[in-house]
């Protein structure tokens, strides 16, 4: 254990223990959990501990970027093994880091001779495996691999300094959940369809990684209605609509043609993220159509000012709080709160050049509307 104890880890090893315990218990369909062991809070601590500290330092000049997964070489496929096993130490795994920045790349940490050591590298892990990932200095997302795609994660928690946000899986069973919040929890999946629920996570990722700040509204695609909170004439209205990304997400994946599927996918993705960066809102039907980007939102007429709105975060401990929007983010989060408030068929998402993620959506059940702060689970 590292004699500097990150307190933090120590006080949230219980609590993502129990996570992990609760999954083993209740999936047992065969393949579903393929590591022998789930590690026990001394691994759990010493893991975030090592993890957080290393984060801290530098390799020439470079914050390391790792990724630690319990797991035995016989977990994954074609393991990369040490012949010498290194020991769990922030200035061992800092010098290493380099060689496993990569996205996709794990160093593999299990108990050895009694004592917790990196055996070597690991690129695909199994469901349900715990995975502790610097982000950023001080920042630790605990994580776990939840679908059967390899790159399908959902987080457990986020750990930044003395801040422990623990997800709370429940959040998605609250009444009038976006479909967006129950995918980045894991309780959607587009695995069972063409995957067209994902492509808004997508969207979410990347608008959040120009780090630009940005505006994206999506409204039903047979309603004009949404032009009634649009400041007129749009300077950048899209006609015909940009279908790149509707076409994609119809045609959906093809056997063979799979990476190149999702290599088109990404680059569209990318192509409508990069729109919200300009100033103003880009507008988006349900089915992926882009009607204008740049677009100035004005309450709607003979509609009220957004006077209140709910706001929620999916971790545990979270109180839902009653608040006057104008009092919340910036300008982009009020537009986006009244455009809701007027079009309540619509949803918004707002990503903050803080970094600060949220969807904005009408809920019949509190007759108001509601943002969802989510970027806990976008890291």
């Amino acid at each position: 254990m590292n004699e500097r104890a990150y307190a933090v880890a120590r006080l949230v090893a219980p609590r993502i223990h129990a996570h992990f315990s609760a999954h083993q218990k209740l999936d047992r369909r065969p393949g579903s959990i393929a590591v022998d062991a789930i590690p026990d809070e001394a691994a759990i601590e010493a893991m975030i501990d090592t993890a957080f500290w290393a984060s801290l330092r530098r390799e020439e000049a470079y914050v390391p970027k790792i990724s630690l997964a319990f797991l035995a070489p016989g977990d994954t496929e074609h393991p990369l093994v040490l012949e010498s096993a290194l020991p769990l130490d922030p200035a061992v795994l800092t010098r290493v880091s380099p060689a496993v920045e990569r996205p996709g790349i794990h160093l593999g940490v299990a108990y050895l001779d009694g004592e917790l050591r990196v055996w070597g590298t690991a690129r695909t892990i199994p469901m349900h495996c715990f995975v502790a990932e610097v982000v950023e200095p001080g920042l630790i997302v605990v994580k776990h691999r939840r679908g059967s795609e390899t790159a399908k994660y959902g987080n457990v928690a986020v750990l930044e300094g003395d801040q422990i946000k623990v997800i709370d899986e429940e959040a998605s069973a609250l009444p009038d959940c976006p479909t967006l919040l129950s995918t980045l929890l894991g309780f959607e999946s587009a695995d069972t369809s063409n995957g067209s629920v994902d492509v808004l996570v997508q969207l979410a990722v990347s608008m959040r990684a120009h780090r630009r700040g940005g505006l994206l509204i999506v409204v039903p695609p047979a309603s004009g209605s949404w032009r009634d909170s649009i400041v007129q004439p749009i300077t950048y209205a899209v006609s015909p609509a940009f279908s790149e990304l509707a076409h994609l997400v119809e045609s959906g994946r093809d056997g063979d043609q799979h990476r190149q599927w999702q290599d088109s996918l990404d680059r569209a993705v990318d192509a409508v993220a990069g729109l919200t960066a300009v100033d103003g809102a880009t507008l988006m039907t349900s089915t992926y159509d882009v009607l204008a980007f740049g677009a100035k939102i004005v309450r709607g007429r003979g509609r009220a000012q957004v006077e209140q709105m709910t706001v929620t975060e999916p971790i545990e401990g979270n109180t839902p709080i009653v608040i006057n929007p104008t009092t919340f983010g910036g300008t982009r989060h009020l537009s986006a709160a009244q455009f809701v408030h007027d079009q309540r068929d619509s949803v918004a998402l707002v990503a903050g050049q803080d970094g600060r993620f949220t969807v904005f959506a009408w809920s019949p059940c509190i007759d108001m509307v509601h943002a969802h702060r989510v970027e806990t689970l976008l890291l």
